[in-house]
């Protein structure tokens, strides 16, 4: 962070949101919106309603000063964007008329104070580190997507390798890893057009489940990721792309053609789609019925399938005999209990059917 002695003050009219700002990268804001697009989001994703309650109350804390970089001839906020934003809707009254925010009222006097704010006039590549340090691993921390945003800025414009990015904001090398390669895929995927993350099924979007996913065995497979460089900027091989598109569909949907994700919560739905796509026959049946509950007992051990059905059939007789007392006399329950008297019989036959020939196997090889 630069010298915080060289502390200057520039009018709120000259300073600007930083578009390219990480948080906001997640609302998809392009280089040209104005601050009436930027500032509702900021509102609305950000709480920006706390710091005009608190900028009201006490005034703007003149010992954090905002960042500033000068950048095609603006004065450009690259660190306390939502303090820029919460200062502009306390002077400007427009935005609590038109939208019914509950912004308090100003005295002259405050307002005079609040039309020029403190800053530190620096630029990115000599602030990046405090910046990442404050919201990747500390007290105001951005979102996965907002980190792996900077990250990626970080290594893209300034040539910092990702170890380098790690050590200087405090994270582990291989988190940071995983962050930036879940955004080259998704970057991947939009831009081979495979994939458009504004038609994802809902609003809120789970960058999680992708770059946790590629993580896991089966995704990373059904990818082709092995052996991939960790810093390259298209990690997946042309030949998955299609693959990309797929698993970008099940992990977020179709917001156009009503498709929900498959992957509705991280545990257990991811790891269950990892092991779909470790199982070709399991894949082929989630691509034919978009049911992931299907492909995953497809997908299963068959044994472990076997022991699961036949230990939760247990607990629910126990569960049955428990209330026994409570049977009313009906011919429709006492004919299902003989089924399933039946169906025991005739799985404890076969079991015992193999495990003596099993057995008989054995004796016969320890002859030999």
């Amino acid at each position: 962070m630069p010298n915080p002695a060289a502390i200057d003050r520039l009018r709120v009219t000259d300073l600007h949101f930083d578009r390219r700002n990480p948080r906001l990268a997640e609302y998809d804001v392009g280089p040209d919106a104005d601050d009436d697009e930027i500032i509702p989001i900021l509102w609305e994703a950000m709480d920006v309603l706390e710091l005009v309650q608190s900028i009201a109350a006490s005034g703007f804390f003149s010992h954090e000063p905002l960042i500033v970089a000068r950048e095609r001839d603006e004065y450009v906020v690259i660190e306390g964007n939502r303090r820029l934003a919460a200062v502009k809707v306390l002077l400007d009254r427009t935005y609590a008329n038109d939208r019914d925010w509950p912004i308090p009222r100003l005295s002259r006097r405050a307002t005079a104070d609040l039309e020029e704010l403190p800053v530190i006039i620096s630029d990115r590549e000599e602030s990046w580190r405090y910046l990442g340090f404050k919201h990747v691993n500390g007290p105001a921390k951005w979102s996965s997507f907002a980190k792996a945003e900077y990250i990626a800025e970080v290594h893209s414009s300034f040539e910092v390798p990702l170890s380098d990015v790690a050590k200087q904001i405090g994270d582990r090398h291989r988190t940071v890893e995983r962050l930036y390669r879940g955004l080259m895929v998704l970057r991947q995927a939009e831009a081979t057009g495979v994939y458009d993350r504004e038609n994802r099924f809902r609003s809120r979007f789970a960058f999680s489940h992708l770059y946790t996913g590629l993580g896991y065995k089966g995704i990373s497979s059904f990818l082709a990721l092995r052996g991939v460089d960790a810093e390259s900027a298209t990690p997946v091989p042309e030949h998955a792309i299609d693959n990309l598109g797929e698993l970008c569909l099940w992990l977020y949907g179709d917001k156009e053609k009503k498709e929900r994700p498959v992957v509705e919560r991280q545990n257990p739905h991811l790891r269950q789609l990892d092991a779909v796509l470790a199982d070709r026959e399991a894949i082929a049946a989630l691509r034919a019925s978009n049911d992931l509950s299907n492909a995953f007992e497809i997908s299963r051990d068959p044994g472990a399938v076997f022991e699961e059905a036949l230990l939760a059939g247990k607990r629910e007789l126990q569960r049955a005999r428990t209330y026994l007392t409570s049977y009313d006399g009906s011919r429709t329950l006492l004919d299902s209990a003989e089924s399933v008297v039946e169906l025991a019989d005739d799985i404890f036959a076969e079991m015992d059917r193999k495990r003596r020939a099993d057995r008989r196997r054995s004796r016969g090889r320890e002859r030999t």
